[in-house]
């Protein structure tokens, strides 16, 4: 949980750092707009001490993810990621001068009893294999995810971010479920096996899918459904094919946990990016 709960800090500290410094490199130059103004911004961006040490805090983040799923279940780690959310809200609050609500404020405090709730109840990660054509499932599961994604723009513009946004999120669930299915990292080991491409093709079209949602409509109903399918999916899969249990007789205290931490994520979904709208002043 130590290690989920570091994951999650890394991940909301990051979007933090990399929006300050996305901010500052549009501020430098507003000279044009469309594909190759974003790879100018970007260009502008990674110069920044600020997004460099985003990325790193997004590849440490991924390490401890990694640790967690290999020691608590798939819910508790799920569940830890969702919530941050809470920590991007906090450290924009602080840096970025965002004013927060009561109720938002509430929100995380809600995510924090969850996760307290969810470190109390929760047992080690199953130690079942699921059944072999778990992986196989994985890896489509992550192509429909890439195909959803590639054809995000001919989707329904109404329904459009609430698709995609659950597309990444079922990407990010096949991250989620494909390291637990990794046993061996030999190289003959890795490349038969369907978990390492469900990896890899689950991890880019998530980002691919959540980086489409984000631009083609709201970020609040984009990051909402990205919250349920990384959730909600996996952690079944967990429960039902993996052997993901609780501690004995608290199993409705990590039923009532990962509510709670959902919920309060959800309340907190405008952070999904960070908000574009902080006083340009605040940024030192």
């Amino acid at each position: 949980m130590v290690c989920a709960l570091g994951a999650s800090v890394c991940f909301g500290t990051a979007t933090v750092l990399q929006a300050m410094a996305a901010r500052t490199a549009d501020a430098g130059g507003r000279d044009g707009e469309g594909s190759a103004f974003a790879v100018t911004l970007f260009l502008r961006a990674v110069r920044q001490w600020r997004y460099l040490a985003g990325l790193a805090l997004d590849g440490l983040g991924f390490l401890l993810q990694i640790a967690a799923l290999r020691s608590v279940p798939i819910y508790a780690v799920g569940a830890a990621l969702a919530s941050s959310l809470a920590v991007t809200a906090v450290v924009s609050a602080r840096l970025l001068k965002v004013r927060l609500s009561g109720a938002e404020w509430g929100a995380v405090g809600v995510v924090c009893a969850g996760m307290a709730l969810l470190g109390i109840a929760s047992g080690t990660e199953g130690d079942r294999d699921g059944p072999s054509a778990l992986g196989y499932a994985m890896l489509a599961t992550a192509l429909v995810v890439l195909a959803l994604a590639l054809l995000g723009g001919r989707l329904p513009e109404r329904g459009r971010p609430l698709a995609l946004g659950l597309g990444a999120g079922f990407g990010f669930g096949v991250v989620e479920v494909s390291v637990r299915l990794i046993d061996s990292l030999a190289p003959s080991d890795l490349v038969t096996n369907p978990a390492t491409y469900a990896l890899l093709v689950g991890g880019g079209a998530a980002f691919l899918s959540l980086t489409s949602a984000l631009q083609r409509g709201s970020v609040t109903t984009a990051t909402a459904g990205m919250v349920i399918g990384e959730t909600i999916g996996p952690a079944l899969v967990g429960v039902v094919w993996l052997g993901d249990r609780t501690r004995e007789g608290l199993g409705w205290v990590a039923v009532l946990g990962f509510m709670v931490a959902v919920a309060g994520a959800l309340a907190l979904a405008r952070f999904g990016e960070a908000p574009v709208n902080a006083d340009r002043d605040a940024i030192p």
